[in-house]
């Protein structure tokens, strides 16, 4: 029954991963159509990226935390 649980937090850490490239893809794309406006598309990608990462971590801890604290 923990593997379960820790295993649907560890999708909070797939789910960040498909976003970022997603973001990437598209910040990539927005730059190549509209060269001069990259510095406010890398501050936008960065802040997006850093929640993105944020929750990652947090579906992580949430998994070590359910493994080894209810054992």
């Amino acid at each position: 029954m923990l593997a379960i649980g820790a295993g649907i937090a560890a999708l909070a850490c797939i789910g960040a991963g498909l976003g970022l490239g997603i973001a990437t893809g598209k910040a990539v794309d927005a730059t190549a159509r509209q060269p001069e406006a990259a510095g406010k598309i890398t501050t936008a990608l960065i802040l997006g990226g850093a929640l993105a990462e944020a929750t990652a971590i947090y579906g992580f801890v949430i998994g070590i935390l359910i493994i080894f604290m209810l054992k």
